[in-house]
């Protein structure tokens, strides 16, 4: 997997500081994109912008629409978002024994069809008037089920498609494209919104989801995949969880990963209610307090791929789920733009930055034949991040969204807590034994 673009590294010998302060700059931004230099990671990125454009302007637009078919109900955009984690959480198991067993770059294509079917569908029902609150509920099952067969492939392709060497550095990025469209796509939508009502913004949707179809076709698999197995899919998804078992690693890097799903994450459903109860915000202040969340969730994935190596990596995820806690609990107290702003960057930055390191650990540790399980058993959690969001949109319906959003945040600096105590081989292991351990999954 030779790179088809070389990098221009800087002559260390700099003639005044000046020079020296541009050449130490332009190295880091040299690191930060080295994975560009693989082509087909170039249309991996590509397609995943376009596809990240088109998920970030829907969660707004129909947010939007939600509030004005129910009269502004937070629970009820948490029922929305239930109706679309319910099939992620289970029918992901199932995508990622398929991604280690078919095309992964035809499983995103095929799936990114069906989405841009079901937007379709959703922005004719709205600008004929026929819209119901039910058709939501229905069609975010259906963009569920469509996730949970995308995101295993999307996310264990990259591995096919870099070096190990490259890989933190090709899976920030990765997720660098989703948090730059968290910085585009909400704050376009809310925009949009105003000049083509919700359903001139689904039929945009759709088209840019058919773009990133086009630019998905032009990745040309790094790894061949073995059609012939006798093995039926319930048997692989069990294999897979034994593996996990086995692994301390993986099985702490999992469990990590539930702990902000459940308690972290649902300030991005409630957000919407949030920002009409303190702020009485329109659809454009909205767009721009998620794009200010997508600033900051850029700034910390680019950060995090200029790292070329990074010491203690698991403590320091776990340590930043911490930090994510108490940001929540800070955001949680705020009442103007001054201090939901900043609030909202820091909160986007620690999230995005422990996703994307767990999510790099996670293919760093498993072996290819298990990676597309051991990343749907992760997709898991994006399924329970808005079923998460009911429970504590029942409770902001009681008591207030910002009181809903400090028990989220004292809740999850609670658990990460009790992680970092309670497994201590986590924080411990040498990394060499997991590579050991990972490159001999029947050892395990």
């Amino acid at each position: 997997m030779e790179p088809d673009l070389p990098l221009n590294p800087e002559d260390p010998k700099e003639p005044n500081q000046g020079r020296k302060t541009h050449g130490f700059i332009r190295r880091k931004w040299m690191l930060a994109l080295q994975s560009f230099r693989y082509r087909d990671f170039r249309w991996l990125w590509l397609g995943s912008f376009a596809s990240f454009t088109a998920v970030s302007m829907q969660q707004i637009t129909r947010g939007w629409l939600v509030l004005k078919l129910t009269n502004d109900s937070p629970f009820a955009l948490s029922l929305v978002m239930m109706s679309f984690a319910f099939p992620l959480t289970f029918a992901s198991l199932i995508g990622g024994a398929l991604a280690d067993r078919l095309s992964k770059r035809w499983m995103i294509i095929l799936t990114q069809s069906g989405n841009t079917v079901m937007t379709l569908i959703l922005a004719t029902l709205d600008i004929t008037g026929l819209i119901r609150f039910w058709h939501l509920i229905v069609i975010g099952a259906i963009n569920g089920t469509l996730a949970a067969f995308n995101m295993p492939s999307r996310q264990s392709i990259i591995a096919d498609i870099v070096p190990e060497k490259d890989l933190m550095n090709a899976v920030s990025l990765n997720s660098s494209a989703m948090n730059l469209t968290r910085v585009i796509g909400p704050a376009l939508a809310g925009l949009l919104i105003i000049y083509l009502d919700t359903a001139g913004v689904f039929y945009l949707i759709a088209t840019v989801y058919f773009l990133s179809i086009i630019l998905t076709a032009l990745i040309q698999e790094g790894r061949d995949v073995d059609h012939q197995t006798n093995k039926s899919v319930g048997a692989d998804i069990m294999e897979g969880f034994r593996y996990a078992k086995g692994n301390p690693i993986i099985l702490g890097l999992l469990i990590l990963s539930f702990v902000p799903a459940l308690f972290g994450f649902p300030y991005i459903a409630l957000l919407p209610a949030w920002a009409r109860e303190a702020l009485n915000v329109q659809s454009d202040g909205l767009g721009l307090l998620m794009m200010t969340m997508g600033i900051g969730s850029l700034a910390g994935t680019l950060m995090l791929a200029s790292l070329r190596q990074l010491r203690r990596r698991r403590v320091f995820l776990t340590v930043n789920g911490l930090a994510w806690g108490l940001a929540l609990i800070l955001f949680s107290r705020t009442h103007s733009y001054t201090t939901a702003i900043p609030g909202l960057f820091f909160l986007g930055l620690a999230n995005a930055v422990f996703m994307a390191l767990n999510m790099t650990l996670m293919q760093s540790y498993a072996s290819p034949e298990m990676r597309g399980r051991i990343i749907s058993m992760h997709m898991m959690t994006f399924g329970i991040m808005p079923l998460s969001a009911v429970p504590f949109g029942a409770i902001a319906e009681r008591i207030g969204t910002a009181d809903s959003l400090q028990i989220g945040g004292s809740m999850l600096c609670l658990f990460v807590i009790i992680f970092f105590f309670s497994f201590p081989k986590f924080r411990r292991m040498d990394p060499s034994v997991a590579i050991a351990n990972r490159e001999m999954p029947g050892s395990l």
